[in-house]
């Protein structure tokens, strides 16, 4: 019987014959039962001698997406992000045939991903993203096996719903998603009654104010957000080592992006900072302790939701204060974009172009 071992949400089987294979062949399955009985038939036919075609051809192992993206995880160093992605993909689409994947069956994923899953339009370009990073490095690893990436051939504008699609979500319970693309700041007064809630004062409204563990750094948290367009995660996962005071700088070991990143403080930031760190060692914030980031980040997320609710901002989400502050930069300060760009980490110019959000009133007085 080969190998088996559960990985997160599938299973890895391997299965070694000496003298028919030449390496180990490595599968993967989304469910325990299906890998028995895929690698049950398979030892059958290794038994009386026979290699299917497919195996003969494939380098070793290559044969389903999930033998793809397993090798690539093990060979190249992915940003978390990806990771996740590649999780679901694997479950979802992990038994397609590597020699099925044509353009014809990005159009079936990206239309599944539509109209049985009703993913919004920003979300099926994270999936293709992830999944088009890997079938690049398959097709210039193995070019006798995958030539070619169709998920580059994709049009523009491939995640936008169409009637088509809108409709058959809804037969399937899901809805026509819209590619709306957040662009909220802070209006007047919000920055100051979420002050006031943090603070301990009555939500108006309500009777009393609201019960909150860990306040002062809940504060904190704002006040950076604010003022260095960190994201959630970086901010509460810091450890009092990655914070240069003399330099007035923050030193991210791994991002988003899975890259470092160096963050200049401004003086609001180094002052809030330095009073609360003190003479803290470790983690500067106590609400992660090495568990899971998904549970700490979902946690944060929703009490702060609570905070902004309380304080009449209740469409207001955390991520938005990284474009308010972005936006902040390019309103208060000279700097060029690509170095605003290399600050907040954003990878790609499009990606940063969304958060160039300036209100046309600040720079009013400066036209003729």
């Amino acid at each position: 019987m080969p190998a088996k071992r559960k990985r997160k949400s599938s299973w890895e089987f391997v299965v070694r014959r000496k003298g028919l294979l030449p390496r180990p062949l490595y599968l993967t399955f989304a469910d325990e039962a299906e890998g028995d009985a895929y690698c049950k038939r398979l030892e059958a036919l290794l038994d009386r001698g026979y290699v299917p075609d497919e195996f003969r051809k494939s380098g070793g192992g290559l044969i389903m997406l999930s033998d793809a993206v397993r090798e690539y995880r093990q060979r190249v160093a992915i940003p978390r992000s990806d990771e996740q992605l590649l999780d679901l993909i694997i479950v979802r689409r992990g038994a397609d045939r590597i020699s099925a994947i044509d353009y014809a069956w990005a159009e079936r994923w990206v239309s599944e991903m539509k109209r049985m899953h009703s993913l919004a339009p920003s979300t099926i370009r994270h999936h293709v993203g992830a999944l088009a990073r890997c079938l690049d490095w398959l097709s210039r690893r193995h070019p006798e096996q995958f030539p070619g990436n169709p998920l580059r051939s994709l049009p523009k504008g491939y995640a936008t719903y169409t009637e088509v699609d809108g409709r058959e979500a809804e037969l399937a319970g899901g809805r026509k998603r819209e590619d709306v693309e957040r662009d909220r700041r802070l209006q007047d007064g919000e920055e100051e009654r979420i002050r006031a809630v943090l603070a301990g004062a009555v939500p108006r409204g309500r009777l009393r104010a609201l019960s909150l563990r860990h306040a002062d750094a809940l504060l904190v948290i704002f006040d950076l957000a604010l003022e260095s367009a960190m994201r959630l995660r970086e901010m509460y996962t810091l450890d009092v080592t990655q914070i240069d005071f003399d330099r007035r700088t923050i030193f991210l070991d791994k991002t988003k992006n899975g890259s470092k990143r160096q963050v200049p403080m401004t003086s609001v930031a180094h002052d809030v900072l330095g009073k609360f760190v003190g003479e803290r060692l470790g983690l500067v914030f106590p609400w992660w302790q090495g568990a899971s980031l998904e549970l700490t980040t979902a946690r944060l997320s929703m009490q702060f939701g609570r905070i902004f609710e309380a304080a009449d901002c209740p469409d207001l989400k955390f991520h938005d204060l990284r474009h308010e502050a972005i936006s902040r930069m390019y309103e208060r300060t000279t700097l060029e974009s690509a170095v605003i760009r290399k600050m907040v980490g954003h990878m790609s110019q499009r990606a940063h172009d969304r958060y160039m959000n300036l209100r046309a009133g600040v720079f009013a007085d400066r036209l003729w």
